[in-house]
């Protein structure tokens, strides 16, 4: 997966996913959501067809940047949990 950067500042993001869904980056922003810090976040698709999914994320505190790795990190570690369940009920 490719991140690109759309916008930044010290409060607001705007990144862009290559070759993700708008699933993908739903699941982003619901764990932004997460984040007491987080004060907007939302999924940005222009075209259903011609365009890569953003996530736009706006922080009270922090940085967005540390907001979206701490979302990634939650991502990552519910997708391991799964995979480990999985794995014991296929048993």
């Amino acid at each position: 997966m490719e991140l690109k950067k759309i916008e930044e500042s010290d409060k607001r993001m705007i990144v862009e996913f290559e070759d993700e869904t708008i699933g993908f980056a739903n699941m982003v922003k619901d764990k932004l959501w997460e984040d007491s810090s987080v004060k907007e976040a939302a999924t940005i698709r222009e075209h259903p067809y011609l365009s890569k999914p953003k996530v736009l994320v706006e922080t009270s505190r922090g940085s967005p940047r540390t907001a979206l790795e701490k979302a990634g990190k939650k991502l990552l570690e519910e997708a391991e949990d799964f995979g480990e369940k999985f794995k014991a009920a296929k048993k």
